[in-house]
């Protein structure tokens, strides 16, 4: 017996040991230079090249094997290996610069496999939508986003919201670096006209999301890069022209200096347009420009871009009065709000949807903000990568406006009370003001990733600190008596310091279930010092300490299916203006976010699915209730209870090889708990406070449809056809339905043809033609109001936003 069992474990060992290969090979780049360090994954083994190149791979099988090998500033290799015996490679790997700028954004954004609900935008996916309009409205297929535009057409100032969320609860990057502005939060995309023609690629994460730099993700975080440019050189000249008298010119070249590792990417654009809104004009212009070296291990990238605006001001919006053509309501707003007789006249004059209540000829907003960033990446080895970001962000503007009949106290003008100008006393004038910002935002972020097995580990952090000087200035008065040249009404300093550092780790079990820790922690200090426009004092000191844990699973079915899991916590701090008009007593406490996720992925060939559920639960959260201060100016106030709960779905079907349709859908209920409202009581002074019990959270649609299909019928010819429906939303926290914005839905068609080319050119011609709300459909997408008791009745001041009818655009880009 001891025999068989001897020898039967000597033939086990003996075939086993015949059954072992060896896969030996060589990694080298197109110029035939070996690559030290490059990571070898051959199934579940793997190994890193020697200073010669080579690897080799022992104990294996015979069968067949996917082998992968990565290199910083090189194009991942792919291929499928079959053993039969030893075998030997010879991998040739192309030159990229799409790894560097994985490199540069690793620390903030989602991979594939985290526990996160996102959606990726290529530079080919932005480029069929764009006609001009700003970067909102190119994302804007995005699930349970809702787009706004001020002017209407999509030009000037613009606003998104996601998951009922607005842009000061979004957290936005450039290649890493913060883009909200520290004071307000907030993004103002009319600074950056045009940016999406130098994006390489978008990633919106819904929910808390990954760890990120800059502003507190409470609704979703968007993470831009302009990193991955072309691979190619090239040169493109876009001319657009449509409705509204809108212009776009822009003119990008590329080039690649082959061999050295240099690129250069630039672009200018110009902007103009008159607006769908009376006198909503804009004048946009910006530049984008990039410089980079890439060697074997090592990468550094200069990036510079920047915009200037004039716009002028739509802000105010249509009353409800005037939309419905009520005549009577229109007079008693005329002598409710104090309009002028100039005013007056245009109210009652004016187009009902394009009215604007400005009239004065620079009543405009001004501004140019400039930004710089030198992005360093290093890979000691295939298994480590390195980052280390520089940025300096300069912006500086005003935005001036003609006020009517003010009084002199109100801007402490060197003046009497009363002025007696040849025995007729006065108190008033009108007057033209200039409101100024002028900020500086610098720091440094950094990161470093490591990947070995089934390990991934990120650490990462950032530095910033924004100084911003706000200030006042009268520039003209109609009385004139003795006031000094851009007489300065009042001024203010804000500094604030955010430190952030964070760790992801990222732990496969099983093969296919992986474990996701991401702990994150963050320090927030803001000063203000000086007087606001009201001559309030605003000096006050605030730091906060927010630690953001968050933790999930994700169970990679199969390549093509995955079920995932979270949890997530994130911190905000209030913003300037919370600070700014809260009373001393009420000073505003900070908000909380736990975000529960459960999702799952389909995403085949032909056929793909997605299903997302979420219950975002606020503490604090801070909303506006009506209550004012102590000098009426209204103030946000937190409610200890609120929520957001819903399910997202996506999918995608191609049903020819000519046709594809996509669709989205979210349906959520937004609440605030035992919410209580206060409402100005004109007759006796003071407020009135109602309480009203659960309400919906203002401006989160319960449910919102997005559908596309694109089709490419003949060679060069495509059609897109996008297709949104906005749910009713209310737009305050009442839920009354006198205040509220009715449900639309809209499309847009957009026609693209590749003129054909002889052999052997080079130039290609593209023609596009965009039809924005092709059915015409009157809609409008953003409100406010402001109630109060008049007489024991109810009344309103308030402004709607309606968006432009059917428009055209007609668009030809020259490519080099």
């Amino acid at each position: 017996m001891k025999r068989i069992l001897l020898f039967a474990f000597l033939f086990i060992v003996s075939a086993a040991l015949h059954a072992q290969h060896e896969l030996r090979g060589k990694v080298r780049n197109e110029q035939g230079e070996a690559l030290p360090d490059a990571f070898v994954r051959l199934g579940q083994k793997h190994a890193v090249t020697k200073a010669d190149g080579t690897f080799a791979i022992g104990g294996l099988s015979s069968g067949t094997f996917q082998l992968a090998v990565s290199f910083l500033g090189y194009e991942t290799w792919k291929g499928e290996v079959e053993l039969r015996g030893d075998k030997e490679l010879d991998i040739v790997m192309k030159e990229s610069s799409f790894m560097a700028g994985e490199v540069v954004i690793s620390g903030i954004r989602a991979r594939k496999d985290d526990p996160v609900a996102f959606t990726e935008l290529t530079a080919e996916e932005l480029e069929k939508s764009n006609f001009g309009r700003d970067l909102p409205y190119l994302i804007s297929m995005t699930p349970g986003l809702v787009v706004s535009s001020d002017a209407g057409g999509g030009v000037g100032y613009t606003s998104m919201r996601l998951r009922g969320s607005d842009i000061t609860r979004i957290n936005v990057t450039v290649n890493g670096i913060p883009l909200n502005d520290a004071e307000s939060q907030g993004v103002f995309w009319v600074n950056m006209p045009d940016f999406a023609s130098s994006v390489s690629h978008i990633q919106v994460q819904r929910g808390v999301g990954t760890s990120t730099n800059g502003a507190a993700s409470f609704g979703g975080s968007i993470n831009i890069s302009t990193i991955d440019g072309p691979s190619e050189a090239r040169v493109v000249i876009d001319n657009s022209y449509g409705s509204f008298n809108t212009l776009k010119n822009s003119v990008q070249l590329s080039t690649r200096i082959p061999g050295s590792g240099f690129a250069f990417d630039a672009r200018l654009s110009n902007i103009t347009s008159d607006g769908f809104v009376d006198r909503g004009s804009s004048e946009l212009k910006s530049y984008y420009l990039s410089g980079a070296w890439y060697g074997n291990a090592t990468s550094v990238r200069l990036v510079t871009f920047s915009g200037k605006e004039k716009t002028y001001q739509a802000w105010n919006g249509v009353p409800l009065v005037k939309l419905k053509n009520d005549s009577e309501g229109i007079e008693k707003l005329i002598m409710l709000d104090g309009w002028s007789d100039e005013e007056a006249d245009n109210l009652r004059g004016s187009d009902s949807r394009t009215f604007n209540r400005y009239l004065y000829s620079n009543q405009t907003d001004n501004y140019q903000q400039d930004h710089y960033q030198l992005h360093f990446t290093h890979a000691p080895s295939a298994l480590l990568s390195l980052n280390v970001s520089l940025h300096y962000t300069r912006g500086k503007g005003y935005y001036e406006s003609y006020k009517y009949n003010e009084r002199f106290s109100k801007y402490n003008l060197p003046l009497p009370s009363e002025l007696v100008i040849d025995g007729v006393s006065y108190s008033r004038t009108d007057l033209i003001n200039q409101k100024w910002l002028d900020n500086h935002f610098y720091g440094a972020t950094f990161s470093g990733a490591y990947e070995y097995g089934k390990l991934h580990l990120v650490a990462g952090g950032a530095i910033n600190r924004y100084d911003g000087k706000h200030y006042g200035e009268v520039i003209w008065t109609k009385i004139n008596a003795g006031v000094p040249d851009n007489y300065r009404w009042y001024e203010n300093d804000g500094v604030k310091d955010d430190l952030n550092y964070y760790t992801k780790v990222t732990y496969t079990l099983f093969g296919s279930l992986g474990i996701y820790t991401d702990l994150q922690g963050r320090h927030v200090s803001y000063d203000i010092e000086g007087v606001h426009d009201d001559m309030r004092d605003l000096t006050r000191t605030a730091h906060y300490d927010f630690f953001n844990p968050k933790f999930g699973i994700n169970w990679k079915i199969d390549e093509d299916k995955r079920i995932f899991a979270s949890v997530a916590v994130s911190n905000k701090e209030p913003s300037r203006s919370d600070f700014r008009d809260a009373d001393d007593e009420l000073v505003p406490q900070p908000e909380k976010l736990i975000d529960y996720e459960l999702g799952f992925d389909w995403m085949g060939e032909m056929l793909g699915f997605q299903a997302n559920g979420f219950y975002m639960d606020y503490k604090d959260q801070l909303v506006l209730t009506g209550k004012i201060n102590n000098v009426g100016a209204y103030i946000m106030n937190n409610v200890p209870e609120s929520y957001r709960t819903g399910i997202e779905l996506a999918g995608f079907a191609r049903v020819a090889p000519w046709l594809t349709a996509s669709a989205n859908a979210v349906f959520s209920a937004n609440k605030i708990k035992d919410f209580t409202e206060y409402v100005d009581d004109w007759d006796n002074g003071g407020q009135l406070a109602n309480y009203l019990g659960n309400t919906n959270i203002a401006f989160s649609p319960s449910s919102t449809i997005a559908a596309r299909l694109e089709a490419q019928p003949l060679k060069g010819l495509s059609a897109i056809l996008d297709t949104r429906y906005v749910g009713e939303q209310y737009i305050d926290n009442s839920s009354s339905r006198d205040r509220m914005l009715d449900s639309y839905m809209i499309s847009d068609l957009v026609l693209r043809y590749k003129v054909p080319t002889k052999s052997g050119k080079n130039t290609r011609v593209e023609l596009g033609f965009q039809v924005g709300n092709l059915f015409d459909k009157s809609y409008i997408s953003n409100a406010w109001v402001y109630s109060f008791v008049l007489d024991g009745k109810r009344e309103v001041l308030d402004g709607y936003f309606p968006q432009a009818g059917r428009n055209f655009t007609g668009q030809v880009v020259l490519r080099f």
